[in-house]
């Protein structure tokens, strides 16, 4: 079985269109491409990766496509389409495009950063998931706690779509105000159509003086609500780096998860990535 991890990223640094990468984030400040991560990834002993998308344009999306082409370790892309267009006819023409292109699997918006809490819900954007569940791609849903609520409405609407929270919804590790969001992230997790990744906590913590134990209430509660079969390892490369090394922050889980069987942790460090972005394990 495939070792994957199942969110990354990769840019050419633009400090204008990049501008959510702050003076405390200044060690990603530069670009982060194929051949900077594949090394890490060996390192690592993993077998590729999902790239996901980072900027809101297709030009995104079709340079995510020019990676996955010219290398193979990239197993996936997550890319950015207009969901909310009022052309659907050509929003059709691009679904149809990128199923036939065949490294695309699956689209992400940037929901976290919208003033409109709610847009996921909107009409529009609902009908562009309804051509993605028509199309066969899948969703990642990149939200804050406040927003799990609106993601259970709309991961309900539509049951025979594939959805994965990324980041587990980015619970406020750092104070460890978390009951909320573990109410909340259960009841999306109710939804049996969700996974989530187990991802981007770091930066979620105190960036210098996280432990170990400070992620194990967050990762408990997402397995008990997810279970093993419907949670994959994501490292948020080259993000994490802002608060971890590749290793620290993977020790993290591998520390957790040690106790679990071989078959469990094959899962969750590849084969449930595979399943949900349909990647050839052979």
């Amino acid at each position: 079985m495939l070792k994957i991890d199942a969110h990354n990223h990769f840019w050419r640094f633009d400090p204008v269109r990049d501008n959510w990468i702050t003076d405390d984030m200044s060690v990603i400040r530069k670009d982060f491409l194929p051949p900077d991560f594949l090394p890490v990834l060996q390192d690592h002993g993993f077998d590729g990766c999902v790239v996901v998308q980072s900027s809101q344009s297709e030009s995104e999306t079709i340079f995510q496509m020019a990676n996955a082409a010219k290398y193979p370790f990239i197993k996936a892309v997550v890319g950015w389409i207009d969901l909310q267009t009022p052309e659907v006819e050509a929003l059709e023409k691009r679904l149809d495009m990128y199923r036939t292109a065949g490294s695309v699997k699956g689209f992400r918006h940037i929901l976290q950063g919208e003033e409109d809490r709610a847009m996921m819900l909107r009409p529009a954007f609902k009908n562009g998931i309804r051509l993605l569940q028509q199309y066969g791609f899948t969703y990642d849903i990149l939200i804050l706690p406040d927003q799990l609520k609106y993601a259970a409405e709309l991961v309900a609407a539509f049951p025979g779509q594939r959805f994965v929270i990324d980041h587990i919804a980015k619970p406020d590790i750092r104070t460890g105000s978390i009951q909320d969001w573990k109410k909340d992230i259960a009841a999306v997790a109710a939804h049996e159509n969700v996974l989530c990744k187990i991802s981007g906590m770091v930066t979620e913590a105190d960036w210098k003086h996280w432990k170990k134990e400070d992620f194990i209430p967050c990762i408990d509660a997402v397995v008990n609500a997810f279970g093993t079969n419907r949670i994959m390892y994501g490292s948020d490369w080259p993000v994490c780096t802002v608060a971890a090394s590749y290793g620290e922050m993977l020790g993290i889980v591998q520390h957790y998860f040690a106790p679990f069987s071989a078959a469990e942790q094959a899962a969750f460090f590849g084969g449930n990535a595979c399943n949900f972005y349909n990647i050839d394990a052979g």
